[in-house]
């Protein structure tokens, strides 16, 4: 059996990895695949804890997340398309939606 300090350790380096993929990149896509990646490492540990514990509420919330992140992608990526539409660019520093 696996223990549960190493899909803690394995979640963490993956919202870390997700962290740095929001900070440093500047292509929207990226960010949003960075994102995405930070929301399953949450849920990662959600699942081992609610393992380790013997109770199903961690289980219950993974399920919420997950379909709002689903919703999240769907709007997310409209967004980004639509905005790819106007400016022909997903690159964040030629954004400056104050200056229309």
């Amino acid at each position: 059996m696996v223990p549960i300090s190493a899909y803690l350790i394995l979640a963490a380096v993956l919202f870390g990895i997700g962290s740095v993929g929001v900070l440093v990149s500047r292509n929207m896509i990226i960010m949003f695949m960075s994102v995405e990646l930070m929301l399953n490492a949450a849920n990662m540990a959600l699942v081992a804890f609610s393992r380790a514990l013997n109770l199903m509420d961690g289980h219950v919330i993974v399920f919420l997340v997950l379909t709002i992140a689903a919703a999240e992608a769907a709007v997310g990526l409209a967004l980004i398309v639509a905005l790819f539409r106007n400016r022909e660019s997903v690159d964040i520093d030629r954004f400056n939606l104050m200056k229309w």
